[in-house]
């Protein structure tokens, strides 16, 4: 065996080196998590003015590598040291180095959560090219329900990419059969998007955004039809559970929107590991199981 052979068979190796990896990924999604957002609005704007023939105000360009990374308060641009995940926050004892104002707790919690579900999706499925592909879902998934958290906003950017990435890792057979990812897709977006205009036409309000529609699709790409009666049943139980704590206990006004995507995205990725094992315990509670 090559020392790569070796190193890869022993799966606390593999863990820990997706533990480091998933550190330094969770660095670079706070900066997705922070400039999409802008960057699409910015994209917005532009269009909108064209559209309207109007001039467009002078703006600061912007994508995910520029400008580089600077604090919020005082512009001083955060040098290498003062961008290690997890470190450098202890270091600083989360303040600037500069102005020695409050560094978000958020940061190193993303970059920590990050590291820990790359390690645990390493012990889960070991070296392999399906380890490299949850990696990606699961960063997916960080990032789109962070943004959608904070802006009740899933870019394509993050889902489209995502349910395409889905169907191609079907296409040889990895997760699922082609043919269920293929209608995990399709069954995925309309059951929301049915159920988006059932409401619309009973309220006349809109219960969710079409990036819910399109984040669903992608699960079950990943996943197959199959999976989305529990994807959408965890969703919808941990939402409600959610949603009613914050109107009885913190006082949060109910007509404020509460974003579906997160408890999707949880519930997409507690499905794809533990899918069957739920299932079973449920058949096996209402004495359904065969065995």
């Amino acid at each position: 065996m090559t020392a790569f052979e070796i190193f890869t068979a022993n799966p606390i190796n593999v863990a820990i080196v997706c533990l480091l990896l998933g550190l330094i990924i969770g660095s670079f999604l706070n900066v997705v998590i922070y400039r999409l957002p802008i960057m699409m609005e910015h994209e917005w704007h532009e269009q909108c003015c064209e559209l309207l023939e109007l001039d467009q105000e002078p703006r600061t360009p912007i994508s995910l590598s520029y400008p580089s990374s600077s604090c919020p308060h005082c512009q001083h641009s955060i040098r290498a040291w003062e961008n290690i995940p997890v470190i450098s926050y202890v270091m600083l004892r989360g303040k600037c180095s500069s102005c020695k104002k409050s560094i978000s707790l958020r940061y190193p919690l993303i970059e920590l959560v990050t590291g820990l579900l790359s390690a645990f999706v390493a012990l889960q499925l070991g070296y392999g090219i399906q380890l490299l592909l949850v990696l990606v879902f699961t960063w997916s998934l960080i990032a789109a329900s962070v943004i959608d958290f904070d802006h009740q906003l899933l870019p394509d950017q993050i889902t489209l990419p995502l349910l395409w990435l889905g169907l191609i890792a079907n296409a040889f057979g990895l997760f699922t059969t082609l043919e269920d990812a293929l209608w995990g897709a399709i069954a995925g977006y309309l059951s929301l998007w049915s159920f988006y205009w059932l409401f619309k036409i009973a309220t006349g309000k809109e219960g969710m955004g079409y990036g819910d529609f399109k984040l669903l699709a992608a699960l079950g790409a990943w996943m197959g039809w199959q999976s989305l009666p529990l994807i959408i049943l965890l969703s919808s139980v941990v939402g409600a559970i959610v949603g009613i704590s914050l109107i009885l206990f913190i006082g949060r006004d109910k007509n404020i929107p509460i974003p579906f995507g997160p408890y999707l995205a949880a519930a997409g990725w507690i499905s794809l590991f533990w899918s069957h094992t739920i299932i079973a315990s449920y058949q096996q509670a209402l004495g359904l199981s065969s065995g």
